[in-house]
């Protein structure tokens, strides 16, 4: 009796909801057809015949939905369709053109602010030209990606400021111009919102600084001009001690006492970059309440297969979808949409609905919650008894030393002999302790540091601090020892954060890398983006005694730390000789390393990530060409949406990402440093299949079947030289191979083969979301 009485009243309240969203109607739109809410019809839509579920016909509706929301325009297959309206009961409108239930095509998006968006959609989001109009007045006029101002587009300020120019990820970053009110004006360079780079700031009252920037003030050579003709040129910096220029009066002005600081304090004083305000909410973030007909199979939604080919049936992860009404065969329940207990409009879902939903669950009716289970976390922890613990600890209390040890403020401009293969540190390390370093439980051993102002100013360039960076490595928490060495024996260590990864090296991998230091330090310095693998320390680890020895280590930053569990790995060469894995299916994991052959999929990228994609796969391999280095490999995680897709079970405790937490990095462009070339970047990715008539097919066909995912990936194994013994390895398996089926070829041969293959896998999204 309780239960039917709770679903007496859940239904008593949504037709009380539906009576209410009429009146709302007809005050939003006036005098118009709606469609007939019956007090007796739980859908609240009498006129709505069983013949729509199911139509592929367009044709046009007027629809109060469960949840108040109201839409009136074209109707197919239970979404919008063509041109239609849609206002939720926030007050959020939108008006134009629409594909299978998303905004798509040119339109129209008011806020209940007042703000408003018009131009063109793409999926749910602001993407293409477009002009939003805010609600305190700023215009901006120009490009969108994604919800984010992305290109070319001008920006009007509330305030009477002014920006034309590039666009990248929702901040100023390219070339151009920002004019204030006061007339003051700056033509240049930006970066993530902020002056950066070389460009000319000029007054109003004639005065003109023309350099270089950095996060908005002048940094580095400049020259700064008075309009009688003197100037004053060196190099600058807000801090008076690294201040060095000289000043030439004209012949009128004659010498004038004048501190450069003032300009710091005085000119600037007033020049403040407008960042205007942030959207309330996203067009993306509008979700529709839809109707669903339990008749026929899932209204012909086709069953998806898992990567690993199983079919799967859809299990809704809790939450995204309520079940209001359980009804026998032949009635229709009405379902509303609704993503982490939140409504359609944004709010908190209506009580009485939830708390039916969640006793439904208990007494069988709707989804079964199931307890999560833990993440399952790589490596065995180095513990006391462990047959490297003293090594570890040797390495902890050696970068404890290094990074500890005070130093200069580094420049990021190095001198030539901080990288001589000479410059390295030898510290010893008695178990009882020294001047210099502490007593510890170990066996006694000697500390070498390799060119340590570089890495320090390799860390300072990654913006690793150094507090974080030795808590990661030498706090508390023990390393953890993954279980096999690596294909050339190294072994390979994870901090307890996942940060970063210290892996044993070759005498060879050491002098190779020493030798190029220099170059791998402009690239990175040269290229942010760069996939290359970041490195921040080269130490050795010397045991005293008769055994004598040495243990040389890098330690390199973790391309798959995230919050997000990576549920496939590939390392990818573009070679086809012993490229897949050797372990059994039953075998494969989240943490098994898939290679080439075992690869069934195609990578796509939005348009401006692939664009960038392309541009630095060319760097990079340009690079490591010049350096002759080869056997190099793309390293690729993937995180899948939806659990289904990814083969795990639908109880995995790792966070997913889903279309709400897109949103809200959408909604602050700020949180975008999350996501960065290779890192947490939203994809989808292609099923591929080969064909069984070719056993050494490198990519697969295209079928059709798309995912969802999150990715990461970046060029890894790059300390390989094209020396003697690879030499004599590609002359040895030319032999009884097919020379460019193998590893080991010329870095030309093996740049060209490695950006072939990259370019066949990695592609363009040129579909619409689905």
């Amino acid at each position: 009796m309780s239960r039917d009485s709770g679903v007496l009243k859940a239904w008593e309240a949504t037709v009380r909801k539906t009576q209410a969203a009429k009146k709302r109607a007809h005050s939003i739109f006036g005098t118009m057809s709606v469609a007939h809410a019956d007090d007796g019809d739980i859908e609240g839509l009498g006129d709505m015949v069983d013949t729509e579920l199911n139509s592929n016909d367009v044709y046009h509706a007027e629809k109060i939905l469960p949840n108040g929301d109201y839409y009136t325009g074209q109707w197919c297959n239970n979404f919008p369709h063509g041109q239609g309206k849609y206002v939720w009961t926030d007050g959020c409108m939108y008006i134009g053109e629409w594909s299978k239930g998303k905004t798509m095509g040119r339109g129209r998006f008011n806020w209940p602010s007042g703000a408003t968006y018009e131009g063109e959609f793409k999926s749910g989001y602001m993407d293409g030209n477009g002009v939003y109009t805010g609600s305190n007045g700023d215009t901006y006029k120009g490009k969108w990606v994604m919800n984010l101002k992305h290109g070319h587009g001008v920006k009007n300020f509330s305030n009477g400021d002014c920006y034309d120019g590039d666009w990248r990820r929702g901040l100023q970053e390219g070339s151009g111009r920002y004019q204030w009110k006061n007339g003051n004006y700056y033509v240049g360079e930006w970066k993530h919102g902020e002056i950066c780079g070389k460009g000319s700031f000029v007054w109003t009252n004639g005065n003109k600084y023309d350099g270089n920037w950095e996060s908005g003030l002048p940094r580095g050579n400049g020259t700064f001009k008075w309009p009688d003709g003197s100037f004053y040129v060196g190099y600058w910096s807000r801090d008076p001690e690294e201040q060095n220029g000289s000043y030439y009066p004209s012949v009128s002005s004659g010498n004038v006492l004048w501190d450069p600081q003032d300009v710091y304090n005085v000119d600037f004083s007033d020049c403040k970059i407008c960042h205007g305000e942030k959207v309330s909410v996203l067009p993306s973030q509008k979700k529709l309440a839809v109707w669903r007909s339990s008749k026929g199979d899932d209204g012909g939604k086709p069953r998806r297969m898992s990567v690993d080919g199983r079919v799967s049936i859809d299990v809704e992860k809790p939450f995204d979808r309520m079940q209001m009404w359980c009804g026998g065969e032949g009635d229709d329940y009405v379902t509303g949409c609704c993503s982490e207990r939140t409504s359609s409009a944004g709010g908190r879902c209506d009580v009485a609905e939830y708390m039916l939903a969640m006793n439904l669950e208990k007494e069988g009716f709707g989804m079964s919650m199931k307890k999560p289970r833990s993440c399952k976390r790589q490596g065995e922890t180095i513990c006391k008894g462990h047959k490297n613990y003293d090594l570890m600890l040797n390495l902890q209390l050696g970068i404890r030393h290094s990074v500890g040890r005070p130093a200069p403020a580094a420049s990021l401009d190095l001198k030539p002999s901080a990288f001589d293969p000479k410059e390295k540190v030898w510290t010893k390390f008695p178990s009882e302790g020294s001047k210099y370093t502490p007593p510890h439980q170990s066996c006694e051993f000697k500390w070498k540091d390799y060119c340590p102002l570089v890495f320090r100013t390799l860390r300072k360039l990654f913006k690793v601090d150094p507090a974080d960076y030795m808590l990661s490595i030498c706090g508390n928490d023990a390393l953890r020892e993954l279980s096999s060495p690596g294909k050339s024996g190294s072994f390979f260590y994870l901090t307890n954060d996942d940060r970063y990864m210290i892996k044993t090296m070759k005498k060879s991998e050491a002098k190779v890398l020493i030798r190029m230091l220099s170059a791998y330090y402009n690239h990175v310095r040269a290229f942010e983006t760069t996939l290359v693998t970041k490195f921040y320390g080269l130490h050795c680890v010397k045991l005293t005694g008769p055994i004598q020895k040495k243990v040389r280590f890098i330690i390199m930053g973790n391309l798959f730390c995230s919050e997000y569990s990576i549920h496939r790995r590939f390392d990818l060469k573009g070679s086809i000789l012993g490229r897949t894995t050797d372990k059994p299916e039953s075998e494969i994991d989240e943490t098994t390393i898939l290679k080439d052959l075992d690869l069934n999929f195609i990578f796509r990228l939005q348009k401006s990530w692939f664009q960038e994609f392309c541009r630095q796969i060319d760097r990079d391999c340009e690079f490591l060409e010049q350096e002759r280095i080869m056997d190099y490999s793309l390293l690729v995680g993937l995180h899948f949406r939806e659990t289904s897709a990814a083969g795990g079970s639908e109880n995995d405790a790792a966070p997913r990402l889903s279309r709400v937490d897109l949103d809200q990095l959408f909604l602050d462009p700020s949180r975008w440093s999350s996501i960065k070339l290779g890192v947490n970047m939203p994809a989808r990715v292609e099923q591929t299949v080969r064909r069984s008539d070719c056993e050494f097919q490198l990519v697969g066909e295209p079928t059709g079947e798309y995912y969802d995912v999150v990715m990461f990936f970046g060029i890894i194994d790059i300390l390989q030289d094209y020396d003697i013994s690879k030499k004599l390895e590609h002359a040895y398996k030319s032999i009884q191979y097919d020379p460019t089926s193998i590893s080991a070829v010329d870095p030309k041969q093996y740049s060209k083969r490695f950006r072939d293959f990259i370019y066949n896998i990695f592609a363009e999204d040129e579909t619409n979301f689905e």
